[in-house]
Parts: C-alpha cells; structure tokens; sequence
C-alpha cells in the first residue's frame, strides 16, 4: 500500500524538454495520506521516547523543578522534560532504562534513532531532457514527513556522446538499464541506478531521450 513497483510518469512541458520519473511511490489516495500521517505521528513518538530514555537515564533530573536560565526555551523545554519525568509514563520509562548498563543503551538508541529517521519510504529517480542544453539525473529519497534534496548531476549536450540501453546479469536475471556515454569519462553514467526499472520502461525513456534530443517528440503518459 505503501509503496509500489517502479514505475514511469513522464512530463512534457514543452516540444524540446522532457522529464521521465521512475518512482515506487504510488498515487496519494486518502487511505494513502492517512496511513501516511499516522506513521509520521508513530514515528514522531518513537523518537521523542528515545530521547527522552536517554535523558532519564543520564541525566540524573533532580526532584524540584530547574531553576530558571538565560534561555526562556531552554527553561521551558527543561521544565517541560521534568514535569514528564516525574508522571507515571516518565517514571516507567526511568525504571526501565535504569538497569541497563549505559554503553549499550546508548549503542542500541543511536541504532534505533538512524533506523527511525532514515528509513527509506519511496525511491523516485527523474532524468530531465533539455534539447540544445543537456540532460539532468535527479535521485530522490522519500519520508513521510518529506524528501531529502536530490542528488543531481547535470550533463551538457556536447559531452553526451551516446545514450544507449545495456545489458547485464543480476543474480539468474537479465537486467535491462539506460546508460550515456559521456565524453571524456571511462565510465558510463546509468540512469535510475537504485531502482533500475524492468525493460518497458527502459525502451520507453530511451526512446523519448532521443526523441526530444534530436527528433520531435512522442506524446507522454503513464507506463
């Protein structure tokens, strides 16, 4: 539901430029935005619990309340942090953690914490076609809560040698991927690398490259 398989979107903003978009993430239905924001939210929690393990457990809160400091939000957050500790969720969660020895509650928490903010939801990968200019790759890793900026790279049409579909062994299987031959460069640039998509797709997005390089375009859609 919440992913897909790779599949292709392609946008034509004019008769000389191309976007081709290969994503897992599928059309943001209402069941799809609600499953959405209700694992942001279970994620949200998790890592504030984390956090708040830690500081019961190292940070030793005294029984008042913290004396006020020359920072009003850190006053505030402190006293927000205290007030948490001393309810009955707080003092569970301080049992809990008390036992455990602090090198490997620390170890465990920075695991749980980069699983819990990096964990993967979609992958969208987009080649960007400029006639007389170049072309563009773009890798997008998706979140609930957002995107990270892509990583891009852009190629001038004059050191674009080539674009052209090759072929390899994955496992027991053949893959098809989309590569261009880049003047001056052994070797070759591969277009949607992470999620090298199945041969449709590939002979689609080759075919329209060339077509908005150097011929006049087909019309776009869906694969």
């Amino acid at each position: 539901m919440l992913t897909t398989a790779p599949h292709l979107y392609i946008r034509r903003p004019s008769p000389t430029t191309a976007e081709f978009t290969v994503t897992t993430r599928p059309p943001l239905t209402l069941p799809l935005r609600l499953a959405l924001i209700s694992l942001s939210a279970i994620r949200v929690l998790l890592t504030l619990t984390i956090l708040f393990a830690l500081y019961a457990r190292f940070a030793t809160p005294e029984p008042h309340p913290p004396s006020p400091s020359p920072y009003p939000l850190l006053t505030t957050l402190l006293t927000h942090l205290h007030t948490l500790y001393l309810s009955s969720s707080g003092q569970t969660i301080a049992r809990l953690v008390a036992p455990i020895p602090s090198w490997p509650l620390a170890a465990i928490s920075a695991c749980l914490l980069c699983f819990t903010l990096a964990w993967e939801l979609h992958t969208s990968e987009s080649l960007l076609v400029l006639r007389g200019l170049g072309i563009q790759t773009s890798t997008t890793s998706g979140f609930p809560w957002g995107s990270w900026r892509p990583a891009t790279r852009f190629i001038p049409t004059e050191k674009i040698r080539d674009v052209l579909i090759n072929e390899a062994f994955r496992g027991f299987e053949v893959r098809y991927y989309l590569v261009v031959v880049v003047e001056g460069e052994e070797d070759v640039v591969v277009v949607f690398p992470r999620l090298l998509p199945r041969r449709k797709i590939v002979e689609a997005v080759w075919r329209g490259v060339r077509g908005c390089l150097y011929e006049t375009p087909n019309e776009g859609g869906m694969w």
